[in-house]
Formats: structure tokens, sequence, C-alpha cells
């Protein structure tokens, strides 16, 4: 596609992912994450028609300028939303599919010292919220959704959802998606791990207080039977010395 039409798929993606959006005018002036993707879409056709310093330079200057670190040898696909941005980073090797979301603070980052496939894959339509860090060369499967200050260092399954560090898959039921129709943005609605982990060890600490319990009361219960019975025992042992 042209790179005009490229721009104006940048700008009014916004519109259908950030409600604060006003107008076209105010994307344009005032969100960094399409200053960002402008400049990125240049650095990169200039890295890739072996002008790496001009287009190392631009990306440094929209790092300073924007918060938003993206290395012009990443590969990017259409329509990618970067809400607010500042400290995002994405390498070099990183390959980004088309109506992917990307909060603040998002790492994209590698795992390797190799000049190799050393930055993540995320696949179409998914959703990294914000301080979420992916490391190495695994693949954000379709439609996934990374939770906020996750770790991710595993591959993730398409239509699922991770939290926590390391990143564990604790959703598999998020609706596929298709076309230009996207994962719910709805991060609030993300298990926790670690209260799920905290209730499922009382429920069974309760039940074995309750098998205890139950326990001790048939020991008990034994017990006093084995008194009565040494006490009766006695009283013959008794009667039988008096006779």
């Amino acid at each position: 596609m042209s790179p005009w039409a490229q721009l104006r798929e940048d700008i009014y993606v916004v519109f259908d992912r950030d409600p604060a959006a006003r107008s076209a005018t105010e994307v344009v002036l005032t969100y960094p994450g399409v200053h960002a993707l402008l400049v990125y879409r240049l650095a990169h056709w200039l890295w890739q028609h072996e002008a790496k310093l001009v287009a190392k330079l631009l990306s440094n200057l929209v790092r300073i300028l924007t918060g938003i670190d993206i290395h012009p040898g990443a590969t990017i696909g259409r329509r990618l939303f970067i809400d607010h941005g500042m400290g995002l980073v994405v390498g070099e090797t990183c390959e980004i599919g088309d109506d992917v979301t990307l909060y603040q603070g998002v790492t994209l980052g590698g795992t390797s010292l190799k000049k190799e496939k050393r930055h993540p894959t995320v696949e179409d339509r998914v959703l990294v919220s914000s301080g979420a860090i992916v490391l190495g060369p695994v693949t954000l499967g379709a439609n996934s959704r990374v939770g906020a200050g996750s770790v991710v260092i595993h591959s993730v399954p398409p239509n699922a959802t991770v939290v926590g560090i390391p990143g564990r898959v604790v959703k598999t039921d998020v609706p596929e998606a298709s076309g230009l129709e996207l994962v719910d943005l709805d991060h609030g609605d993300l298990p926790d791990p670690v209260a799920r982990a905290i209730s499922v060890l009382l429920s069974h600490v309760e039940r074995l207080e309750q098998k205890l319990d139950h326990l001790a009361t048939r020991q008990g219960a034994a017990e006093h039977r084995r008194s009565e019975e040494d006490e009766e025992l006695q009283r013959v042992k008794a009667f039988l010395s008096e006779g």
C-alpha cells in the first residue's frame, strides 16, 4: 500500500482504540505513538536500503522526543496502536503483525548476543499491557493478551491470556477474532494466579482440618470405649478374686 494510505491507517486506528481521541489533527499533533510509527516507517525503509546509520539516527531522535524506542530493523504490520508509549522498546528482530496494541513500558527484548532471530514474534490482534516484558524469540499467538507487569519467556498459544512472573497461561477462552475485530481491551478482567493458588491451598487446608477433626473424634470415641472395657475388666478381675 502507498505511504499515504499507511499513514492514514496509523492515524485513524487511534479512533478505534482510544476513546479520548477527538480529531485527526489532535492525533497527528499530540500522539507520540503516531509520531514514532511515522518515523519508524521511514527509518525502516532506509534500513532496508542500506542507509543504516541514518535510520538509527532517526530512531534515536524519536526515542529522545517520545520515549519510544523502535529499532528500524524491526518488522511491523498494519494498524499498530501504541497507547502513551513512554518506555516502550521494540528490538531489531521483532516481528509484529496487524492490529496489535502495545501500552507504555512494554519491552519486546532479546536474550541472545548472536546475530540471529532473538526478539519476539507478535501475531495479529495481540494486546500487550503496561509494563509487560516479552523476552527472546518467543511467539505471542494471534488474539492473545499479556497482563500488565507480566514477564513472558515462553511462547503463548493463540486466544490465551498470560499473567504473572514468569508469565503463565491463565485463560484460553479469549474469543477468536477475525478481520479488523480486536481483542477485548478490558485489562481489569484478568485472573490473579497467586490469589487462585492461595485459594486452592486454603480449601485444601480446610479439608485436611475437617479430616483431622473427624479422625480425632473417632479416636476419642475409641479411647472412651477402651477405657470402659478396661474398667469392666477390672471389675471382673476383682469379682473373681473375691470369689
